[in-house]
């Protein structure tokens, strides 16, 4: 079976919002504040909870790893217990996965968030029924860029990883570029996402701007 596997962050959904308020209820603990901007920010958000931690300490000169470290679990925590609050699926997702499905490819998800605040928000957004396939960052025991993760989203979705040009991942980061090159498998990147305009740079095999595209990249790619 052909397979198209998705990243969740930043390319299914704009999560962004949602994990900004988590970090800033770490800032707030430490004494803080709000230290990252929902608008500005949106881009750091999308690289990951340490990512965003790590952003936070620079920009007020306070802390280091140790205390990403300590802090990054109660992230965590603050995250789930408001995962949906803002998040929203990008306009023609939904959609764009239904065409896939109904012309027979396999669709699943392989994202560095860990496995179970992704199948909690893909339930709260009422889509997890919709992938074959969901590898999150503690599914196995290496997370992306790692090639493994990518595959193993492409065998639950009922393709054969040892034959990758019948796959494609479809992303939005250098973490997923360097994924989908490990794995000898095509790229597709979002335009419409935080970086959207810095996609061009990571040399894709196509870049949509809305997920009406899709269905037509997929095919002229992987057939």
């Amino acid at each position: 079976m052909r397979t198209v596997i998705f990243d969740l962050d930043g390319t299914l959904a704009d999560t962004s919002r949602d994990l900004i308020a988590a970090a800033n209820a770490c800032f707030r603990d430490l004494g803080l504040g709000d230290v990252l901007d929902p608008a500005r920010d949106a881009g750091v958000a999308l690289r990951g909870g340490r990512a965003m931690l790590t952003a936070g300490f620079a920009r007020t000169g306070t802390h280091g790893a140790e205390e990403v470290d300590r802090q990054y679990p109660r992230l965590l925590e603050a995250y789930g217990r408001e995962i949906d609050r803002h998040t929203t699926l990008y306009p023609g997702a939904m959609a764009a996965v239904g065409a896939l499905r109904d012309a027979g490819y396999g669709v699943g998800i392989c994202t560095n968030k860990p496995e179970g605040l992704a199948a909690l928000l893909l339930d709260r957004l009422g889509v997890r029924r919709d992938f074959a396939a969901l590898i999150g960052a503690d599914t196995l025991p290496v997370r992306k860029p790692h090639p493994d993760p990518l595959r193993e989203a492409v065998r639950r979705a009922g393709g054969d990883p040892a034959q990758p040009a019948r796959a494609l991942l479809v992303g939005d980061t250098v973490t997923d570029r360097d994924t989908a090159r490990a794995a000898g498998m095509g790229l597709i990147l979002v335009g419409f996402g935080p970086a959207g305009q810095d996609m061009a740079a990571l040399a894709p095999d196509a870049i949509i701007g809305h997920f009406d595209e899709l269905p037509g990249v997929v095919q002229r790619l992987i057939g």
